[in-house]
């Protein structure tokens, strides 16, 4: 049995965390049976607000969250994580409630997985959307030649794109486009992308910037995002060159409505996995363009 928790919730505690909480937050991580990722707490604690309730009993956390602000108009909520025993007992609801009220009236989104998602309808949140999860070894598909008498490897032709890794004069460009697809300024989150990811890549079209795409590593595999291109050929050309960087497998969380990227990837040798529900609490601003916003950097920053 559980060890009973301190009666009424609002005993708890909730305090900020700051970077000395990398290792506990990864520990809770791996108590809930994700990978422990200290790379990217390591990116949550330093971009995002990150909340946190201690054990009583000294063991560590009992819970966390993390809010990654983008200005007055939205803050994303993620990385909402109870351990194991003290579930069910009102903590995440808690800590979820001291979050809100720490944003004093922003609009909020997140990523809901099929067990969160009726703690946030509870609260208020609703339903905007969802993400598939795609994971596996990745594979080129053969496509006919130019000549059609045989096959090559390849996505789909994009003519006259070049995709190369990016550099530092390259941010400018890499924050307009985003921007335009997200919809808000994430300078303060992509300013440390460069650090974060193993690898980064640019698509150019002649001189103009028409998409990138960052693969970080995530316990044995290498996660896809953010991939934010013009069209699905650019995607798949940027996930294409980021796959040849790496022996690891791969892994995206792709909007839903990208169907034939999803396809795509299958053909790849990626396979469903999990889906998430967008979700959103109050008046979001409206979004950025979602033809061009295919994966984000995680589920935990938007």
């Amino acid at each position: 049995m559980p060890p009973s928790l301190p009666r009424p919730l609002t005993g708890l505690p909730v305090r900020r965390l700051t970077r000395d909480d990398l290792v506990p937050c990864a520990d809770l991580s791996e108590d809930r049976g994700w990978p422990r990722d200290e790379h990217r707490w390591g990116l949550l604690l330093a971009a995002g607000k990150a909340y946190g309730i201690d054990d009583p009993e000294g063991k560590g956390l009992m819970a966390t969250c993390v809010v990654t602000p983008y200005g007055p108009d939205l803050a994303a909520v993620g990385m909402l994580l109870v351990a194991g025993r003290h579930g069910r007992q009102g903590v995440a609801r808690h800590l979820m409630q001291q979050v809100i009220d720490s944003t004093t009236g922003t609009p909020l989104s997140l990523y809901a997985t099929p067990a969160g998602r009726p703690l946030y309808e509870e609260i208020g949140f609703s339903a905007v959307g969802r993400t598939q999860r795609m994971d596996g070894r990745f594979r080129l598909p053969a496509q006919p030649d130019s000549q059609g008498t045989g096959s090559r490897p390849g996505p789909a032709d994009a003519a006259g794109l070049t995709i190369r890794p990016a550099t530092a004069g390259d941010l400018p460009a890499i924050l307009r486009l985003d921007s335009e697809a997200f919809g808000l300024d994430r300078t303060h989150l992509l300013a440390r992308l460069p650090a974060f990811a193993d690898h980064l890549r640019v698509a150019e079209d002649g001189e103009e910037l028409v998409g990138y795409a960052g693969l970080w590593p995530s316990a044995q595999s290498h996660v896809v995002g953010p991939l934010i291109a013009r069209d699905t050929a650019t995607a798949k050309l940027l996930v294409s060159s980021l796959a040849g960087a790496t022996d690891r497998p791969l892994r995206a969380d792709v909007d839903a409505r990208h169907e034939e990227l999803l396809t795509w990837l299958e053909a790849c040798g990626l396979e469903p996995g999990s889906s998430t529900t967008v979700m959103s609490l109050g008046n979001p601003p409206s979004p950025g363009d979602w033809t061009r916003y295919f994966a984000p950097l995680s589920l935990a920053t938007g």
